[in-house]
């Protein structure tokens, strides 16, 4: 069964390769989105213990909302949520958990995804810079539904202890969105494989 499962696949692959390399992109960013569903809430767990909660992490203020209060690509007010903003302690779970599942899917994908036998090192480069962009565009979407989330699901559901941790899935969830739908065609980019050139034998007479 498996192998005629095998033989199916490896029969569409290569009649469709582009289909079937956005599938394994696909099912290996689920993949990642699940490893980060499991450590996010690790992370909070383990940073709620400290005194960074009450750490006020509001940087790179780039504008005002609509109350006229500072907008913050960064922020991150002291206190626990819906109150406050997790404060620091909110911001390296985040960060951390972005992390760890970003170094594991550069080598999936670049692996198992793409088969890139380029340069690994330009196609870290690339894509730690493709990250940061992309955190600091997922950091300011962020300060549009992160506390309505929170709250909705904390107070006005009163789901308490529940409800932060759907909310920690669904902003997760939000952020491992945006990344997959960017991510593709910067991988097409960055993880291109290139022919590879047969090593002529040398004979050697006697």
């Amino acid at each position: 069964m498996f192998r005629r499962i095998r033989d199916a696949w490896a029969s569409f692959a290569e009649r469709r390769p582009g289909t079937a390399q956005f599938l394994v992109f696909f099912m290996l960013s689920n993949g990642i989105t699940v490893l980060q569903l499991a450590l996010m809430p690790f992370f909070r767990w383990i940073f709620s213990h400290t005194s960074l909660v009450e750490t006020t992490f509001q940087v790179l203020q780039i504008g005002s909302n609509v109350d006229g209060s500072p907008f913050y690509i960064f922020n991150y007010a002291a206190g626990a949520l819906p109150a406050g903003g997790g404060g620091l302690a909110y911001f390296l779970a985040v960060q951390i958990t972005l992390a760890i599942a970003q170094i594991i899917n550069f080598f999936a994908q670049r692996n198992v995804t793409f088969k890139s036998n380029t340069n690994i090192w330009r196609a870290a480069a690339w894509y730690v810079l493709a990250y940061i962009i992309i955190t600091f565009v997922a950091a300011a979407l962020q300060g549009f539904y992160k506390a309505p989330i929170y709250e909705l699901l904390i107070d006005t559901w009163g789901l308490g202890g529940t409800g932060e941790t759907i909310a920690d899935v669904v902003t997760m969830i939000i952020n491992s969105a945006l990344s997959f739908w960017v991510f593709f065609p910067i991988f097409k980019i960055i993880f291109k494989r290139e022919p590879e050139v047969a090593g002529a034998e040398v004979v050697t007479a006697k």
